[in-house]
């Protein structure tokens, strides 16, 4: 990728945007090279040696792609970001570049923006409340076991899943993460994902598939099935169910971390209530952006510029990894600022 280039492109965007703290935008996550993968044991492809993880924990995450921490995150922590959230539905706090988004089936009521509206706050690494959930050191611990000790934040999330209408939109068909990033090598990215509630089959946990990480990033799209699905809420096409499926039943604070390939995805919420999470995708500073055209991420590619052409008046010379520089943000070691 020619970075000259690429940091020309991202200052058109943040131009466009006109955001004031734009200068502390990381626009490309580099550093001090990280020691090869061939450094570490053979068995240990997906995590690194730290002293964090225990060799049971390793072996777990090695084999089934996801972990879970349980109580990591504290009560007081989870009640601020639940504040805050509140606080955005009521218009009363705004971020720039921040997405306030609805179920497809709620935004067709034309009900007026409330906490029993949004679906889902995206992108708001600008918002210094929510965002101290990316920089807590009790996650970012876990988080440097996957990716190493330079560490950016790649994707900022609060779902708000809410109560299906009957329209079964409130699912999340089963896809991977990286059909979503223009970013490589998978194996120093991860998710962090935090229940900010009780979470079981009945209000919409994650449902996983241990040991599809191993796996390649397959064709994704949206699904052809009964109901409804939101925008961007991409799933793999043609995909054969199976019974290989681990439901996670998560108590508050609860926090799991999974591999960008691991195929997973969440049910309909039958409660009468709302499922709160909050998550954000990590990535090493060592990573480098691709070029996603002529791949099965293009489709991704077209749908995200159309978003960015028709919400924020960007030109069609953007890319696919422009919005990641965008979005990204340094929380731990070193970066560089082109």
């Amino acid at each position: 990728m020619d970075f000259q280039r690429a940091g020309v492109r991202l200052q058109v965007v943040l131009g466009h945007l006109n955001r004031p703290s734009a200068p502390a935008i990381v626009t490309h996550p580099v550093s001090a090279a990280a020691p090869p993968a061939s450094c570490y044991p053979q068995q240990f492809r997906y995590t690194l040696d730290n002293n964090v993880l225990s060799l049971e924990q390793r072996q777990f995450y090695e084999e089934n792609g996801f972990l879970v921490i349980k109580k990591l995150v504290s009560d007081e922590d989870i009640e601020r970001f639940r504040a805050e959230f509140e606080r955005i539905c009521r218009k009363e706090v705004d971020a720039p570049g921040m997405i306030v988004m609805r179920d497809v089936a709620i935004a067709k009521l034309n009900c007026e923006l409330s906490e029993k509206v949004v679906s889902k706050v995206q992108d708001f690494q600008e918002n210094k409340e929510l965002f101290s959930y990316c920089s807590l050191p009790e996650v970012l611990k876990y988080v440097e076991c996957f990716t190493g000790p330079n560490i950016m934040a790649m994707h900022t999330m609060l779902i708000n899943k809410p109560s299906d209408t009957g329209k079964k939109t409130s699912r999340h068909p089963l896809h991977q993460d990286l059909h979503y990033f223009p970013f490589r090598p998978s194996n120093r990215i991860v998710c962090a994902w935090t229940a900010m509630e009780h979470i079981d089959r009945n209000n919409g946990c994650l449902v996983v598939l241990p040991g599809t990480h191993k796996g390649s990033l397959k064709p994704h799209g949206y699904p052809k099935w009964e109901g409804g699905v939101n925008k961007m809420y991409h799933g793999i096409l043609d995909y054969k169910q199976d019974n290989n499926r681990v439901h996670l039943v998560m108590e508050k604070g609860d926090t799991v971390f999974f591999h960008p390939l691991l195929i997973h995805g969440s049910g309909r919420n039958k409660t009468q209530g709302f499922r709160k999470a909050i998550s954000c995708h990590y990535a090493s500073s060592d990573c480098h952006y691709i070029d996603v055209k002529g791949t099965s991420q293009e489709n991704i590619e077209d749908e995200v510029k159309e978003f960015a052409e028709r919400h924020h008046g960007l030109g069609s010379g953007i890319e696919l990894k422009d919005i990641w520089m965008f979005r990204s943000r340094s929380v731990k070691g070193e970066r560089i600022n082109l």
